[in-house]
Protein backbone atom coordinates (compact mmCIF):
# COMPACT_ATOMS: atom_id res chain seq x y z
CA UNK A 1 0.00 0.00 0.00
CA UNK A 2 1.55 3.11 -0.93
CA UNK A 3 1.77 5.66 1.86
CA UNK A 4 -1.02 8.46 0.35
CA UNK A 5 -3.68 5.53 0.57
CA UNK A 6 -2.96 4.77 3.57
CA UNK A 7 -3.29 8.19 5.05
CA UNK A 8 -6.53 8.69 2.68
CA UNK A 9 -8.07 5.52 4.65
CA UNK A 10 -6.69 6.55 7.94
CA UNK A 11 -8.52 9.71 7.84
CA UNK A 12 -11.95 8.41 6.16
CA UNK A 13 -11.77 5.97 9.60
CA UNK A 14 -11.26 8.65 11.51
CA UNK A 15 -14.37 10.48 9.54
CA UNK A 16 -16.36 7.55 10.07
CA UNK A 17 -15.76 7.40 13.64
CA UNK A 18 -16.58 11.11 14.35
CA UNK A 19 -20.32 10.68 12.13
CA UNK A 20 -20.95 7.29 14.76
CA UNK A 21 -20.11 9.47 17.85
CA UNK A 22 -22.51 12.17 16.33
CA UNK A 23 -24.85 9.39 16.08
CA UNK A 24 -25.01 8.39 19.46
CA UNK A 25 -24.90 12.02 20.63
CA UNK A 26 -27.52 12.58 19.29
CA UNK A 27 -29.95 9.86 20.31
CA UNK A 28 -27.78 9.63 23.59
CA UNK A 29 -27.01 5.66 23.64
CA UNK A 30 -26.64 2.94 21.20
CA UNK A 31 -23.99 0.29 19.98
CA UNK A 32 -20.67 2.11 20.05
CA UNK A 33 -18.48 -0.62 20.81
CA UNK A 34 -19.11 -3.01 18.15
CA UNK A 35 -19.36 -0.24 15.61
CA UNK A 36 -16.48 1.27 16.45
CA UNK A 37 -14.35 -1.96 16.03
CA UNK A 38 -15.18 -2.68 12.56
CA UNK A 39 -14.70 1.19 11.63
CA UNK A 40 -11.12 0.42 9.80
CA UNK A 41 -12.91 -2.62 7.84
CA UNK A 42 -15.59 -0.35 6.85
CA UNK A 43 -12.89 2.48 5.83
CA UNK A 44 -10.93 0.18 3.61
CA UNK A 45 -14.00 -1.63 1.68
CA UNK A 46 -16.03 1.60 0.90
CA UNK A 47 -12.68 3.46 0.29
CA UNK A 48 -10.37 1.49 -1.95
CA UNK A 49 -11.91 -1.80 -2.84
CA UNK A 50 -15.71 -2.00 -3.58
CA UNK A 51 -17.52 -0.83 -6.37
CA UNK A 52 -20.60 1.01 -5.25
CA UNK A 53 -22.20 4.01 -6.97
CA UNK A 54 -24.03 6.16 -4.56
CA UNK A 55 -26.02 8.00 -7.12
CA UNK A 56 -27.03 4.57 -8.22
CA UNK A 57 -27.31 2.36 -4.96
CA UNK A 58 -29.34 -0.50 -6.81
CA UNK A 59 -26.65 -0.54 -9.69
CA UNK A 60 -27.12 -4.60 -10.16
CA UNK A 61 -23.46 -5.45 -10.68
CA UNK A 62 -22.43 -3.20 -7.52
CA UNK A 63 -20.44 -5.00 -5.03
CA UNK A 64 -22.10 -5.44 -1.77
CA UNK A 65 -21.91 -5.59 1.80
CA UNK A 66 -23.82 -7.75 4.57
CA UNK A 67 -23.11 -6.43 8.13
CA UNK A 68 -24.69 -10.04 9.61
CA UNK A 69 -24.08 -8.29 13.07
CA UNK A 70 -27.27 -5.74 12.41
CA UNK A 71 -26.27 -3.76 15.72
CA UNK A 72 -23.21 -2.23 14.13
CA UNK A 73 -25.48 -0.44 11.60
CA UNK A 74 -24.76 3.29 13.21
CA UNK A 75 -21.20 2.53 11.63
CA UNK A 76 -22.84 1.60 8.05
CA UNK A 77 -24.73 4.47 8.26
CA UNK A 78 -21.60 6.43 8.64
CA UNK A 79 -20.06 5.39 6.60
CA UNK A 80 -22.56 5.63 3.79
CA UNK A 81 -23.24 9.40 5.02
CA UNK A 82 -19.65 10.15 4.23
CA UNK A 83 -19.77 8.52 0.70
CA UNK A 84 -23.46 10.26 -0.50
CA UNK A 85 -25.68 8.16 -0.42
CA UNK A 86 -28.00 10.57 1.89
CA UNK A 87 -27.67 13.71 3.37
CA UNK A 88 -25.11 13.46 6.32
CA UNK A 89 -27.35 15.18 8.86
CA UNK A 90 -29.70 12.43 8.24
CA UNK A 91 -27.64 9.76 10.45
CA UNK A 92 -28.59 11.89 13.62
CA UNK A 93 -32.22 10.91 13.57
CA UNK A 94 -30.51 7.33 14.51
CA UNK A 95 -33.86 5.05 15.97
CA UNK A 96 -35.83 7.78 16.74
CA UNK A 97 -39.89 6.88 15.61
CA UNK A 98 -40.36 7.06 11.31
CA UNK A 99 -36.25 7.13 10.86
CA UNK A 100 -34.62 5.19 8.28
CA UNK A 101 -31.73 4.51 10.52
CA UNK A 102 -32.52 2.18 12.55
CA UNK A 103 -31.07 0.29 15.11
CA UNK A 104 -30.46 -2.72 12.96
CA UNK A 105 -29.88 -2.01 9.04
CA UNK A 106 -33.02 -2.40 7.06
CA UNK A 107 -32.61 -2.66 3.47
CA UNK A 108 -36.09 -1.14 2.67
CA UNK A 109 -35.17 1.93 4.72
CA UNK A 110 -31.71 3.04 4.30
CA UNK A 111 -29.90 3.58 0.52
CA UNK A 112 -26.93 1.72 0.36
CA UNK A 113 -28.00 -1.10 2.95
CA UNK A 114 -28.06 -4.12 0.81
CA UNK A 115 -29.17 -6.56 3.37
CA UNK A 116 -31.65 -6.53 6.09
CA UNK A 117 -29.57 -7.94 9.40
CA UNK A 118 -30.15 -8.02 12.75
CA UNK A 119 -31.03 -11.50 14.11
CA UNK A 120 -27.89 -12.70 14.69
CA UNK A 121 -26.37 -15.52 12.27
CA UNK A 122 -28.92 -14.99 9.04
CA UNK A 123 -27.10 -12.30 7.75
CA UNK A 124 -24.63 -15.16 7.05
CA UNK A 125 -27.17 -17.33 5.12
CA UNK A 126 -28.23 -14.36 3.61
CA UNK A 127 -24.95 -13.21 2.20
CA UNK A 128 -24.16 -16.94 0.57
CA UNK A 129 -27.72 -16.47 -1.22
CA UNK A 130 -26.62 -12.77 -2.65
CA UNK A 131 -23.38 -13.94 -3.75
CA UNK A 132 -24.38 -17.37 -5.45
CA UNK A 133 -26.94 -15.38 -7.52
CA UNK A 134 -24.84 -12.69 -8.72
CA UNK A 135 -22.27 -15.68 -9.65
CA UNK A 136 -24.99 -17.85 -11.39
CA UNK A 137 -26.05 -14.68 -12.92
CA UNK A 138 -22.53 -13.83 -14.34
CA UNK A 139 -22.21 -10.65 -12.68
CA UNK A 140 -18.78 -9.18 -12.18
CA UNK A 141 -19.63 -8.50 -8.71
CA UNK A 142 -18.54 -9.43 -4.88
CA UNK A 143 -20.28 -9.35 -1.72
CA UNK A 144 -18.52 -8.86 1.61
CA UNK A 145 -19.71 -10.16 5.00
CA UNK A 146 -19.30 -9.06 7.97
CA UNK A 147 -19.73 -11.16 10.77
CA UNK A 148 -19.44 -11.00 14.55
CA UNK A 149 -17.11 -13.34 16.80
CA UNK A 150 -20.15 -13.72 19.52
CA UNK A 151 -22.45 -13.86 16.88
CA UNK A 152 -20.49 -16.77 15.52
CA UNK A 153 -22.21 -18.95 18.48
CA UNK A 154 -25.02 -19.49 16.36
CA UNK A 155 -25.09 -22.76 14.39
CA UNK A 156 -26.22 -20.75 11.55
CA UNK A 157 -22.75 -19.23 11.08
CA UNK A 158 -20.82 -22.79 10.56
CA UNK A 159 -23.62 -23.99 8.13
CA UNK A 160 -23.32 -21.05 5.79
CA UNK A 161 -19.27 -21.23 6.18
CA UNK A 162 -19.80 -25.46 5.33
CA UNK A 163 -21.73 -24.42 2.33
CA UNK A 164 -19.70 -21.42 0.82
CA UNK A 165 -16.85 -23.86 1.41
CA UNK A 166 -18.66 -26.52 -0.38
CA UNK A 167 -19.60 -25.25 -3.36
CA UNK A 168 -16.11 -22.84 -3.84
CA UNK A 169 -18.12 -19.03 -3.23
CA UNK A 170 -14.78 -17.39 -3.91
CA UNK A 171 -17.02 -13.84 -5.02
CA UNK A 172 -18.02 -13.81 -1.28
CA UNK A 173 -15.18 -12.58 1.50
CA UNK A 174 -15.86 -13.68 5.07
CA UNK A 175 -14.88 -10.69 7.67
CA UNK A 176 -15.10 -11.87 11.24
CA UNK A 177 -14.97 -9.22 13.57
CA UNK A 178 -12.96 -10.50 16.58
CA UNK A 179 -13.32 -8.53 19.42
CA UNK A 180 -13.42 -10.86 21.67
CA UNK A 181 -16.38 -9.79 23.42
CA UNK A 182 -19.93 -9.98 23.27
CA UNK A 183 -23.07 -8.49 25.14
CA UNK A 184 -22.60 -9.89 28.44
CA UNK A 185 -19.00 -11.03 28.85
CA UNK A 186 -16.23 -12.17 27.22
CA UNK A 187 -16.72 -14.40 23.86
CA UNK A 188 -13.44 -16.78 25.72
CA UNK A 189 -16.03 -17.33 28.88
CA UNK A 190 -19.24 -17.83 27.18
CA UNK A 191 -18.38 -20.20 24.18
CA UNK A 192 -15.06 -20.18 23.53
CA UNK A 193 -15.02 -20.50 19.63
CA UNK A 194 -11.05 -21.59 19.42
CA UNK A 195 -9.07 -20.68 16.44
CA UNK A 196 -11.23 -19.05 13.80
CA UNK A 197 -8.41 -19.61 11.02
CA UNK A 198 -8.38 -23.38 11.81
CA UNK A 199 -11.75 -24.06 11.44
CA UNK A 200 -12.68 -21.51 8.13
CA UNK A 201 -9.77 -23.82 6.64
CA UNK A 202 -11.31 -26.76 7.81
CA UNK A 203 -14.45 -25.54 6.37
CA UNK A 204 -12.41 -25.17 2.65
CA UNK A 205 -11.46 -21.13 2.88
CA UNK A 206 -8.27 -19.40 2.66
CA UNK A 207 -8.53 -18.08 5.70
CA UNK A 208 -5.80 -15.36 7.46
CA UNK A 209 -5.62 -13.57 10.57
CA UNK A 210 -5.00 -9.67 10.50
CA UNK A 211 -5.03 -6.32 12.84
CA UNK A 212 -8.23 -5.13 11.98
CA UNK A 213 -7.64 -1.82 13.30
CA UNK A 214 -4.81 -1.61 11.00
CA UNK A 215 -6.39 -0.29 7.48
CA UNK A 216 -3.39 -1.35 5.71
CA UNK A 217 -3.41 -4.95 6.74
CA UNK A 218 -7.11 -5.22 6.07
CA UNK A 219 -6.71 -3.91 2.79
CA UNK A 220 -3.65 -6.76 1.80
CA UNK A 221 -5.68 -9.55 3.09
CA UNK A 222 -9.19 -8.04 1.12
CA UNK A 223 -6.92 -7.22 -1.90
CA UNK A 224 -4.82 -10.84 -2.16
CA UNK A 225 -5.48 -12.57 -5.02
CA UNK A 226 -8.53 -15.48 -4.39
CA UNK A 227 -7.74 -18.65 -5.93
CA UNK A 228 -10.23 -21.23 -6.06
CA UNK A 229 -10.84 -21.49 -2.25
CA UNK A 230 -13.46 -18.62 -0.79
CA UNK A 231 -11.62 -15.82 1.81
CA UNK A 232 -12.66 -15.70 5.53
CA UNK A 233 -10.16 -12.63 7.06
CA UNK A 234 -10.56 -13.19 10.99
CA UNK A 235 -10.39 -9.29 11.86
CA UNK A 236 -7.94 -9.09 15.01
CA UNK A 237 -9.93 -5.85 17.08
CA UNK A 238 -10.65 -3.88 20.09
CA UNK A 239 -13.83 -3.68 20.83
CA UNK A 240 -14.66 0.03 21.02
CA UNK A 241 -11.22 0.82 18.86
CA UNK A 242 -10.17 4.53 18.17
CA UNK A 243 -11.86 6.15 21.56
CA UNK A 244 -9.94 5.33 24.45
CA UNK A 245 -12.35 5.83 27.25
CA UNK A 246 -15.05 3.15 25.49
CA UNK A 247 -11.93 0.58 24.63
CA UNK A 248 -11.14 0.65 28.15
CA UNK A 249 -14.77 0.10 29.28
CA UNK A 250 -15.79 -3.32 30.22
CA UNK A 251 -19.44 -3.32 28.90
CA UNK A 252 -19.31 -1.40 25.88
CA UNK A 253 -21.42 -3.05 23.65
CA UNK A 254 -24.37 -0.84 24.81
CA UNK A 255 -23.77 2.55 26.17
CA UNK A 256 -25.78 5.44 27.57
CA UNK A 257 -23.43 8.44 28.14
CA UNK A 258 -24.05 12.25 28.94
CA UNK A 259 -23.54 14.86 26.20
CA UNK A 260 -20.42 16.34 27.66
CA UNK A 261 -18.89 12.81 27.17
CA UNK A 262 -19.69 12.12 23.45
CA UNK A 263 -17.90 16.22 23.04
CA UNK A 264 -14.81 14.95 24.80
CA UNK A 265 -14.47 12.29 22.50
CA UNK A 266 -15.63 13.86 19.50
CA UNK A 267 -13.14 16.66 19.98
CA UNK A 268 -10.28 14.33 20.44
CA UNK A 269 -11.12 12.49 17.32
CA UNK A 270 -11.17 15.83 15.90
CA UNK A 271 -7.75 16.51 17.10
CA UNK A 272 -6.62 13.46 15.85
CA UNK A 273 -8.31 14.03 12.19
CA UNK A 274 -6.09 17.33 12.27
CA UNK A 275 -2.59 16.68 13.08
CA UNK A 276 -3.51 13.84 10.23
CA UNK A 277 -4.15 16.41 7.89
CA UNK A 278 -1.41 18.51 8.88
CA UNK A 279 0.98 15.97 7.86
CA UNK A 280 3.25 16.51 5.51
Amino acid sequence: MNPELKKDLQKLALKIRIAEIEEFKALGFGHIGGSLSITDALAVLYGAVMKVDPKNPKMEDRDKLVCSKGHAGPAVYATLAIKGFFPYEDIKTLNVPGTNFPSHCDRNKTPGVDMTTGSLGQGTSLAVGIALGDKLKGLDSRTFLIVGDGESDEGQVWEAAMFTGAKKITNLIWLIDENKKQLDGYTSNIINQGDFVAKFKAFGFDAVRVNGNDVEQVYEAITAPIGDKPRAIVLDTVKGAGVREVEETMNNHSLTMPQETYDRWLAELHSELDALEGEV
